[in-house]
């Protein structure tokens, strides 16, 4: 990955651009990379794996299948993940099947679900001889179906979890399937409350972005929040002012599916992600306003003052974000205080628009507008 340069070297690096911006990642592996990519840039991050990979504690049932496809010697195998792939081999390796399984598999007609899947197949010595035409499961199924014959041996290399519905295609044409599954996704264990914390700064409004890498994170997530009751609340958020950004279109999926439009990058890899983010919070993230005080910009959760630059707190963000969206208008009281998070009344949203003019310490940045609600200065 191109970001993986130390900072001074990436082409339009710049240490300062994510400041002030916070941002939710969802992944387990490969999160680091992400983190690293934006915390270089100056955000900060909510690490909150909604999925973990996990292997079995024991490779006997992992063994067990490749000594099933040696034994089938396959018609067709269908790769689908380079990692999965990677630790497929590594362990036929160390069971002393490695070069049992790559004969086996050397008349094989290998199909691969996008450009890393190739790289780890050809690393193996094997080579492939198609590409799925969306990068998903589903076309590399729609692909074996369209250019083969039927009755055929196949092999699938699964990922994370068990794909029923592209199985049960293959099935239908197919009378032996072979499946290996060199990884698995599970929950996070029950001490873990990360998850909780991310979901919790979602509704808040103390995260600007969230990340997918996979569409069982985003499920998960929303399973999570389900079963704390919150679900609504999550979905009202990244429809709202929290955005959600995802690595390709099955990620996007279920988002989809919730309602929330995701910003995706054109080439499904995670440099690609990370541009796309950066860039978006660069032109979509920043809200400028000319006010009688002076220019005022709000960059995540910092305010850009004619004083200088001041960092909010969560409730006083939320407030002064919707104040700033409306240009000038005047917002209700009601509205301000539905926006905040628990049951608020009116002397207590009082306190907090108290709190945040102090917090911006611009005397007459924050209009009171008597009878109506509030509005900023323009």
């Amino acid at each position: 990955m191109t970001d993986s340069t130390p900072g001074g070297n990436v082409p339009g690096f710049r240490p300062d651009q994510l400041e002030g911006f916070r941002i939710g990642v969802t992944s387990d592996r490969r999160s680091q990379d992400l983190i690293d990519a934006f915390e270089r840039r100056g955000a900060q991050v909510v690490h909150a794996p909604t999925l973990r990979i996990a292997h079995a504690a024991h490779d006997e049932p992992l063994i067990a299948d490749t000594r099933a496809i040696i034994a089938a010697q396959p018609d067709v195998l269908l790769a689908t993940t380079s990692y999965g792939i990677r630790r497929w081999f590594e362990i036929a390796d160390t069971a002393g099947l490695g070069h049992d399984l790559v004969d086996a598999l050397s008349e094989t007609s290998i199909l691969v679900r996008g450009p890393k899947a190739r790289g780890a197949i050809r690393a193996t010595g094997l080579n492939d001889v198609g590409m799925s035409a969306e990068e998903t499961t589903a076309s590399l199924v729609t692909k074996v179906l369209a250019d083969f014959p039927p009755g055929l041996r196949v092999a699938v290399q699964l990922h994370g979890y068990t794909d029923e519905r592209q199985l049960d295609r293959l099935r239908a044409v197919h009378p032996e399937v072979l499946t290996v599954a060199p990884y698995r996704w599970a929950d996070p264990d029950s001490g873990d409350d990360r998850v909780k914390k991310l979901i919790d700064a979602v509704i808040g409004g103390a995260v600007d972005v969230v990340t997918f890498t996979s569409a069982p994170a985003v499920d998960a997530l929303f399973s999570a929040a389900e079963a704390l009751g919150q679900d609504e609340d999550l979905r009202a958020a990244l429809t709202g002012d929290v955005f959600t950004a995802a690595v390709g279109p099955v990620t996007a999926a279920p988002l989809l599916a919730n309602g929330i439009i995701p910003i995706m990058p054109e080439r499904y890899r995670m440099g690609a992600l990370i541009r796309l983010v950066c860039e978006h919070l660069e032109q979509y993230g920043v809200i400028r306003l000319d006010t009688r005080q002076g220019p005022v910009a709000l960059r995540g959760c910092l305010v850009d003052l004619p004083t200088g630059r001041v960092q909010l707190a969560p409730s006083a963000l939320v407030l002064f974000r919707r104040l700033m969206k409306a240009g000038g208008d005047v917002i209700s009281r009601a509205e301000l205080a539905a926006a905040l998070p628990g049951t608020v009344d009116e002397h207590a949203l009082e306190v907090s628009m108290s709190r945040l003019r102090q917090s911006l310490g611009v005397p007459g940045l924050i209009n009171t507008v008597v009878k109506r609600g509030y509005r900023i200065d323009v």
